[in-house]
């Protein structure tokens, strides 16, 4: 009987204590199996949304992939752009699609939004290589806008020595166009030593040393 007793008393103790604490517990476990749910409905949202992205950029590149586009692939394709930097922000696949957006504006006759299109990626990319190349495109831009002291500018602001030789052209071309042929030389030379020391293709710039009377 006192055993009874004993577990009738451990078992009115249960009672009392969850009485007392089985809704907090209820809770903690609701809890822990909401943030379980809500770790894994969140991994699959992003898993989601990076094949969105990645599927509306391949739908880019294959609208873009033709030499010539007509007004209503063109149209389209910008339209895809402002979908994908909307909805896709953060991602490789707005800044690549920003890259094509400056392509296609030039494509319309429209520099100034081409430029736009660079600036955005530089703004908005933390990643270096993209940054570089738009940085690159831009300056090739402002010099053809006549404006080399700014290419010079974006220019050292930061382009990646993976692009060290494109970088050394652009500066070549700058210096042109402001009249300094000699550092122009000095930057096509430069240009064409680190292509050739990374076996990449370089085309044209010994015909601008050519035509300034210089040799490589």
């Amino acid at each position: 009987m006192a055993e009874l007793r004993t577990e009738e008393e451990q078992l009115d103790a249960l009672r009392r204590w969850w009485k007392e604490n089985g809704m907090a517990l209820v809770a903690g476990v609701a809890i822990a199996a909401a943030g379980i749910f809500g770790w894994n409905a969140w991994q699959n949202y992003q898993e989601n949304q990076a094949s969105a992205a990645s599927a509306r950029y391949q739908h880019l590149i294959n609208l873009t992939a033709g030499t010539q586009l007509d007004g209503a692939s063109l149209s389209e394709a910008r339209e895809l752009v402002v979908e994908i930097t909307d909805n896709h922000g953060k991602t490789l696949y707005a800044d690549l699609a920003r890259l094509i957006d400056a392509r296609l504006a030039l494509a319309q006759d429209d520099p100034a939004d081409a430029r736009a299109a660079l600036q955005a990626v530089i703004d908005a990319s933390n990643r270096d290589y993209v940054t570089g190349l738009a940085r690159l495109r831009l300056a090739r831009l402002q010099v053809a806008d006549g404006d080399a002291e700014t290419a010079l500018a974006t220019l050292e602001a930061g382009v990646p020595d993976t692009l060290a030789a494109q970088r050394a052209e652009v500066r070549g071309d700058a210096h042109h166009a402001l009249g300094r042929e000699s550092e122009a030389g000095t930057a096509w030379r430069e240009a064409l030593d680190l292509a050739e020391a990374r076996d990449q293709p370089l085309y044209g710039v010994q015909l601008k040393l050519d035509n300034l009377g210089l040799n490589s």
